[in-house]
């Protein structure tokens, strides 16, 4: 099984007919995604081609839906248009947005993420590679030939380590990969991919991967030690970070202890999660773990 995305999944992108989202729905589409039509008012009507498949453009994210039975969104808009898009799609009814584009400032991130939880919409994002179930569907930009179907949940804040664990535990599989993204305000967290993993009854084991700045992994060791059953294994990126630098997302900062790799490893470790100290030794944690489980 998988969570959040599957094959059944009709994709609508927000923001296809621009360069980027040309690009990533192509790959999309090779992938197996549904994607069901693109969304831009000023090409309404129009169809784009994409080799063997014609994707049509509709005007709005609610013509879209009424269409085609679309059930999510990738939104690939420009920052400054990102909280109006996320807006539209929760005002049609979008169950699930998932919202690539970075650079989003924090007070439109701040309200639509707020908007989509009053109204029942879930926010995948922002700045983040979005989701991929492998073998089923990928929405957003996560390379979909690096790994297979398999037994491994995933949650992530950085996208290029979702990519390097996938690529080494390629043998193993997925059932799902979520990158939630590294800003300060995410729709998804760690702790609700957690509780979905831990719902999914082909998921055995769970990665999670965070990184330097805020306390979602002290919160995540909390919400597993009462509630998560199955192994978790995790990965923390910043242990040589220096205090006060932002190091690549926007969240990623240490402000005097807190918020250190070290006290996230720590507070992980209590609560029984192995922590690797390089993504290649928590991928051989993976495998040893899953193995010791046969």
């Amino acid at each position: 099984m998988a969570i959040y995305l599957t094959k059944e999944s009709k994709v609508l992108v927000q923001g296809m007919t621009g360069a980027e989202g040309m690009k990533h729905t192509r790959r999309m589409l090779a992938a197996g995604t549904n994607v069901v039509g693109g969304v831009n008012p000023r090409k309404a009507g129009g169809v784009v081609d994409f080799d063997d498949r014609a994707v049509p453009v509709f005007g709005s994210v609610a013509q879209g839906m009424a269409a085609t039975g679309a059930d999510v969104s990738v939104v690939f808009v420009p920052p400054a248009f990102a909280r109006s898009a996320v807006v539209e799609a929760v005002d049609a009814g979008m169950p699930l947005a998932v919202v690539i584009t970075e650079g989003i400032p924090v007070h439109d991130s701040v309200h639509f993420v707020a908007y989509a939880k009053q109204r029942g919409t879930r926010v995948v994002g922002p700045n983040c590679p979005g989701l991929i179930s492998p073998g089923e569907s990928d929405a957003g930009i996560i390379p979909a030939d690096i790994t297979k179907p398999g037994r491994i949940g995933l949650v992530s804040k950085s996208g290029t380590l979702t990519y390097q664990l996938m690529y080494e535990l390629r043998d193993i599989g997925f059932s799902t990969c979520v990158g939630i993204g590294g800003d300060p305000v995410v729709g998804t967290t760690h702790i609700d991919c957690l509780a979905a993993f831990e719902d999914d009854p082909e998921t055995e084991l769970i990665v999670l991967i965070g990184e330097i700045g805020g306390d979602a992994e002290e919160r995540a060791a909390a919400y597993i030690s009462e509630h998560v059953t199955k192994p978790v294994v995790g990965y923390i990126a910043g242990f040589t970070a220096p205090e006060g630098k932002t190091m690549g997302h926007a969240g990623a900062i240490v402000s005097g202890s807190a918020g250190t790799a070290q006290a996230k490893k720590e507070a992980l470790e209590r609560v029984g999660v192995r922590v690797g100290s390089t993504p290649t030794q928590t991928a051989r944690l993976v495998v040893e773990r899953l193995q010791s489980a046969v």
